[in-house]
């Protein structure tokens, strides 16, 4: 493993660390806007390709909703090595969210707690920076959020279908983050149906006359059994596209050793890495391995990226690790993903997937 290549990241990380959580990453994402951040050398490696959805991936490695909100840099992150990314969560109408600090960096346990409360400029700023986007530089997918005073929650997914369904290579339905209040409980079986149904529906009706994006669920983490099984069946029988495995979890595990671990709202990076990819591991045999699965939760190497993809990704994805290694983490999970693939004896990701998933 390449743990010891020197990495620029670490030169500023001392200085990061001082500033407020929610304050550094605005100016981490106006240094990328700005062009400060340098690109490296792009990893062309076919054991990393996935085909998947109609689209040829150049890693299996994304950027997971939260760090670009708005659409910003997609571009920019594209070119840090990332194999996709995805925006958002983004509300149909602007909303502040939740009140700060709602952001905190659990440094001792490699963990992040967030209750933004869906934070978002809205719609029309990320359409329209999303219609300027040159489609050939990669990978790029919407996360869709409702605004927290809406009632009828289906009809904000719905919009977010007919607005983004031309511009977007992929789209989330994101009902599994636990700040915004009643949200998981669309998670429930008719509910569930009822918002798939509904937003597959305006998706196919903005996309007649061009290529309909893949369509894709986040769940949560903290799902009974009843709970997965539901999920499961209902997202095959609507017949959407894949599950991204999972959002962040309102647990918090006995052994959290740092000052901010009682701080509410969803807590992601290291301690998450176990029960996502248990989960993960159960969704995959819910749904019989006929399903395209999204994993995240708690990479921060290519050894996690790995154990997600034997448990049944066909993707992956990251962000809080990034908080303490920097964007440059990307290129470092895939070059290390590659060795494991090699070393196994797969010729491909797809070759691995499930290959320690529980039996189907």
């Amino acid at each position: 493993m390449s743990q010891n290549t020197f990495n620029p990241y670490r030169v500023f990380w001392p200085l990061v660390r001082l500033l407020d959580p929610e304050k550094a990453h605005g100016l981490a994402v106006r240094a990328l806007e700005m062009g400060l951040m340098p690109s490296p050398c792009p990893i062309d490696d076919k054991v990393l390709k996935v085909q998947l959805w109609g689209m040829d991936f150049p890693n299996p490695v994304g950027l997971a909703a939260g760090f670009d909100k708005d659409a910003r840099v997609h571009g920019q992150m594209l070119a840090q090595g990332f194999g996709f990314v995805e925006v958002g969560s983004i509300t149909p109408r602007p909303q502040p969210g939740n009140p700060k600090p709602r952001l905190f960096r659990l440094e001792r346990d490699q963990a992040v707690i967030n209750r933004m409360g869906f934070n978002s400029e809205g719609h029309d700023a990320s359409i329209a920076r999303l219609q300027n986007r040159d489609r050939g530089r990669g990978i790029v997918g919407v996360n869709l959020g409702k605004n927290k005073d809406t009632e009828d929650a289906a009809a904000d997914y719905e919009i977010g279908a007919r607005n983004f369904g031309t511009l977007a290579d992929f789209m989330v339905i994101n009902i599994s983050s636990p700040n915004t209040p009643g949200l998981r409980a669309l998670q429930g079986p008719e509910p569930l149906r009822e918002l798939l149904s509904r937003t597959k529906a305006a998706l196919a009706e903005a996309t007649t006359a061009c290529r309909t994006p893949a369509l894709l669920l986040k769940i949560a983490p903290d799902l009974t059994d009843e709970d997965k099984a539901d999920i499961a069946h209902v997202s095959q029988d609507i017949g959407i596209d894949g599950l991204i495995v999972t959002n962040t979890t309102i647990e918090r595990p006995d052994t959290l050793r740092s000052a901010h671990r009682g701080e509410g709202g969803g807590l992601s990076g290291r301690p998450l890495f176990e029960a996502s990819t248990r989960v993960l591991g159960e969704m995959y045999a819910a749904t019989g391995g006929k399903m395209a699965l999204v994993g995240v939760g708690g990479i921060e190497d290519g050894h996690g990226a790995y154990e997600k993809i034997l448990a049944g990704a066909s993707l992956v994805e990251l962000y809080s690790a990034m908080i303490y290694h920097g964007p440059a983490l990307a290129m470092r999970v895939n070059r290390e993903l590659a060795l494991l693939l090699k070393a196994d004896g797969f010729a491909s990701v797809q070759d691995a997937i499930g290959q320690k998933a529980p039996k189907i």
